[in-house]
């Protein structure tokens, strides 16, 4: 391309104005540079009789149209002529037909088609100036244009001459509209990001941004969404998008303090679709927000799929739905809490080391099938005598009835909160997937504090429980 106002590219052919075939061109160019108006009336009739997109006059109007060819069939035959611009750049017109272009979203096609109809109807509007003086000049025995009736080799190289020119200004048009559009997809990019980054820090409520929103992302402002948090573990992938995307499930997804965090839009029974694709092919750890039906609800859905992940292990690559996960949000909430009923509920169970496996398998499966004791023992392959003797041995190490609500329920919560705690008995800190303080809700009057300085507080007290291996 031309840098410098006035400057032509060098043609490979051009041997200068006053050259064997320069002289014919400039006289050529001089004499239709003066009928500009007309040539620019022809090639507008013909793009418009060969383009639906061009007749119909939107995005781009007859004026807009005019202009642009205009000033390119202008510059085109000063460049072919080898005459001084009279508007700077020769190859200006194209490149800004190029950046208009693309950001009236006009097909590239499209438009690498309307100069084509420009360089043939240029041509044809030469060809019949260079007849029709050859056919005057002929009766005065005179050649205006430097071109004999027999010459046709010149005619030739004029011919190609044009063409030349044109699929060079073609070719920097193609460039300038390419480079447009990474432009604006760039721009689009930050403001897709920068909207979705609003919804998730609550600012969707104002529904100017809800509607920016949904216009920047593609999809409805009233719907069907879950947000999904997932941790960035080293054996997943760091964007589950293209997984979802395969199986016809539309979310977009950004990091988010070290963990990415994304919008989902769902179709009717699809959450346990979600829920597999996440476990099964992605392998990430994540969280599952509620469904809920306005994209100004991404904020608070963030908040509880943050909470669903905490329940996780990390690096586990499980996913859960927060529904699903209720009480064991309660518990990684308040840890100290969960170490209490750990102690309290199952504590003396803990401590059999020759039958603890056994005994906390049992329950776990006695619990989750209605407290049958002949489904867990087939589930367990023993027999149901077995069975009631394990949870027979559990009431009576916890001192609590077997048949009491109470006491089911605490040892239910119990093996929800186990895995809650570290290998060594201390709670798990939960900083490893969301940078604040979990150990002291806010408000709590030790809140700031660091797991060092809570266990110090303590007097170096450690919990009773050993492992939470099951």
């Amino acid at each position: 391309m031309a840098d410098n106002p006035g400057a032509r590219t060098p043609r490979s052919d051009d041997h200068g104005s006053g050259g064997a075939d320069g002289e014919p061109r400039r006289a050529l160019a001089v004499a239709l540079v003066p009928q500009i108006d007309e040539l620019t009336r022809r090639v507008v009739a013909d793009i418009h009789a060969h383009s639906g997109t061009y007749a119909s006059g939107a995005p781009v109007s007859r004026v807009d149209l005019w202009e642009i060819c205009r000033d390119n069939l202008l510059r085109a035959l000063e460049d072919f002529g080898g005459l001084p611009s009279s508007g700077g750049d020769f190859e200006y017109a194209a490149r800004e037909t190029g950046r208009r272009r693309a950001e009236q979203n006009v097909p590239l096609d499209t438009v690498l088609q309307a100069y084509r109809r420009g360089g043939r109807v240029m041509w044809q509007v030469m060809a019949e100036h260079l007849r029709a003086t050859r056919a005057g000049g002929a009766g005065r025995g005179q050649d205006p244009v430097g071109v004999g009736a027999g010459d046709r080799d010149t005619e030739l190289d004029m011919a190609g001459a044009v063409w030349e020119t044109i699929d060079r200004y073609s070719l920097v048009m193609a460039e300038s509209y390419r480079l447009t559009q990474l432009e604006m997809q760039g721009r689009q990019d930050t403001r897709r990001v920068a909207l979705f980054e609003a919804l998730l820090d609550g600012r969707g409520d104002d529904p100017a941004v809800a509607a920016a929103a949904s216009a920047a992302l593609g999809v409805p402002v009233h719907d069907r969404y879950v947000v999904v948090v997932a941790a960035q573990d080293p054996a997943a992938p760091p964007n589950p998008a293209p997984v979802l995307d395969d199986h016809g499930i539309w979310s977009f997804w950004r990091p988010r303090s070290g963990r990415y965090a994304g919008i989902v839009r769902l179709a009717a029974g699809e959450s346990g679709v979600l829920l597999d694709l996440l476990r099964h092919r992605t392998g990430a750890t994540a969280g599952v927000s509620p469904e809920f039906d306005r994209l100004a609800q991404a904020g608070r859905a963030l908040r509880l799929a943050e909470q669903a992940l905490r329940t996780l292990p990390a690096g586990s690559g499980e996913a859960a739905a927060l529904d699903d996960r209720l009480a064991e949000v309660l518990l990684v909430g308040r840890p100290e809490i969960a170490e209490r009923i750990v102690t309290t509920r199952l504590g003396a169970v803990l401590d059999t080391a020759a039958e603890r496996d056994a005994l906390l398998s049992t329950l776990r499966v006695w619990l989750d099938n209605g407290c049958s004791a002949a489904r867990a023992a087939e589930l367990l392959y023993c027999h149901r005598n077995t069975v009631l003797n394990r949870i027979g041995r559990i009431a009576e190490l916890t001192g609590r009835s077997a048949e009491s609500g109470e006491a089911r329920l605490g040892w239910a919560l119990a093996l929800r909160a186990l895995p809650l705690l570290g290998a060594d008995g201390e709670p798990e800190p939960m900083e490893d997937y969301v940078g604040q303080d979990l150990q002291h809700p806010p408000g709590d009057e030790h809140a700031g504090e660091s797991v060092d300085d809570d266990r110090r507080r303590r007097g170096g007290r450690r919990p009773a429980l050993r492992s939470s291996e099951t």
